[in-house]
Formats: structure tokens, C-alpha cells, sequence
């Protein structure tokens, strides 16, 4: 089993599982997918329409992790509740600040 996050070219990806509709915007921990793999579990109050919840994560995440929003995007999974995180920057030190952000808050 491997975590969330994986390295990428110009950054990291991040998997995450969305709850929209949730009663409050939360990264609520991590979900062991059917295949193995590991989500970050993050919760939304936006309905998932017209891109709200997908911009609700962004900003979430953006907030949480202390990075500019424009560093993330959806890389994959715009429509659905599986998703892939991209987040821009050096690759080795995005991966090791959230791989140290989830294993610090969700002893991971």
C-alpha cells in the first residue's frame, strides 16, 4: 500500500476521494481504495455542479497545504469523486512536505 502522494514532472499528484455536499470543508483523513491505493478524504460543503465542488477542493487544499491556489489543478477526474491533484513546484519538496503535512496530521 502506498500513499497519496506520487511524484510528477514539474511537481506532485495527489489522489483524493471528494464527499461534496459534506456539512463542512475538511480533509477528513485517508481512504484505502478498492484497488489498494491510498486517497486523501476531502469533504466539501459545494454541490457538484458546474465545477463548484472542484473549485471548493482546490481552494481547500490551497489553504490547508499553505500554497497558492495556481499551484494546483485537477490533473484528472473532473467528474468524479475519484480525483488526481496536481501540485506544481520541485517535485522533491512538494513530496516530502505533504508526504510530512499527512503523516503528521493523520499519523500516517
Amino acid at each position: 500500500m502506498t500513499g497519496p502522494v506520487t511524484v510528477a514532472p514539474g511537481g506532485v499528484r495527489v489522489a483524493i476521494r471528494v464527499s461534496p455536499r459534506a456539512s463542512r470543508n475538511t480533509v477528513a483523513g485517508l481512504a484505502v481504495e478498492a484497488d489498494g491505493s491510498v486517497s486523501l478524504l476531502v469533504r466539501v460543503t459545494a454541490p457538484p455542479e458546474d465545477g463548484k465542488a472542484n473549485a471548493a477542493v482546490l481552494k481547500l487544499l490551497a489553504r490547508t497545504w499553505k500554497l497558492p491556489k495556481s499551484a494546483l489543478g485537477i490533473a484528472s477526474g473532473a467528474g468524479s469523486r475519484r480525483k488526481t491533484i496536481s501540485v506544481a513546484g520541485d517535485p522533491a519538496a512538494r513530496a516530502v512536505q505533504l508526504d510530512k503535512w499527512i503523516g503528521t496530521t493523520f499519523d500516517g
